[in-house]
């Protein structure tokens, strides 16, 4: 069975234009969020019944090990919009988008797992089950005409944005508008309006791609929220993502906590 990545040490391959082909399946080689414990699941320990498995303390343990709750780069909100956040975060069960079956949105789910550029456009496909399971397959279609957004276009909110591409240098910048306010930026009630605005920067060197994420939100961040850093790396198997999966209607009525747990 061969090795899952490819080598980092390569020449950057190149579109007929000049510019870097992000062509290919991608995985997460560093970065991203930190202060995560080492392992999402936990053996069971001789307290817990013989129904125990592994599964089990992941769910009871990953409203507290969310990347998102821990990791100590956090967005920063305008001081009225602090209990907001706290609410939302107790009230995770009932109002976490992941709850209701929406999409996660930009940036909540992460880089595309597979990319299909062309000079003209890209297409990034996203995989499903990325935030505790929650979430599910996505796909943009960008152009690549370094046209700005159309302020008509921006009005029709979507929960992945209205993204428009452009280059500087070897850098992919996609600037994304027009989304609707019913997604997260992550767990811990990471609410944001209509008004936020995502940059996206891909910048492949051989086979790793650095994936930077500033976010803005005048509406309620005091600043602009600069993400985390990811190293992406080049599989050498092809990402096949599944199509989206069903949702369970009436969910919310089966609540009986606050917390997902």
């Amino acid at each position: 069975m061969g090795a899952r990545i490819a080598p980092a040490t390569t020449v950057t391959p190149r579109l007929p234009d000049g510019k870097p082909d992000l062509t290919g399946s991608w995985q997460t080689a560093g970065g991203g969020q930190r202060g995560v414990p080492g392992g999402m699941f936990r053996r069971c320990t001789p307290f817990q019944t013989s129904n125990c498995m592994e599964w089990t303390n992941q769910s009871a343990d990953f409203t507290f090990m969310a990347p998102s709750r821990l990791d100590p780069n956090q967005p920063l909100y305008k001081p009225e919009y602090w209990d907001k956040v706290i609410a939302l975060d107790q009230w995770t069960n009932r109002d976490d988008p992941v709850m209701t079956c929406l999409p996660l949105g930009i940036p909540r789910h992460g880089p595309p797992a597979r990319i299909f550029h062309s000079a003209t456009d890209i297409t990034l496909f996203y995989r499903g089950g990325l935030d505790g399971g929650g979430g599910y397959p996505d796909f943009r279609m960008i152009p690549l005409d370094g046209k700005p957004h159309d302020p008509e276009r921006a009005l029709q909110y979507t929960f992945m944005g209205y993204t428009v591409g452009r280059w500087e240098g070897d850098t992919l910048i996609l600037d994304s508008v027009g989304f609707t306010d019913e997604t997260w930026l992550g767990r811990g009630g990471k609410f944001h309006s209509d008004q936020m605005r995502v940059i996206e920067k891909f910048t492949r060197t051989g086979n790793d791609m650095l994936y930077e994420v500033t976010v803005e939100d005048p509406v309620v961040f005091v600043e602009p929220w600069v993400m985390n850093p990811r190293t992406l790396r080049l599989s050498n198997r092809p990402a096949i993502i599944a199509e989206r999966g069903s949702c369970v209607d009436g969910e919310l009525e089966q609540v009986s906590s606050q917390i997902r747990h």
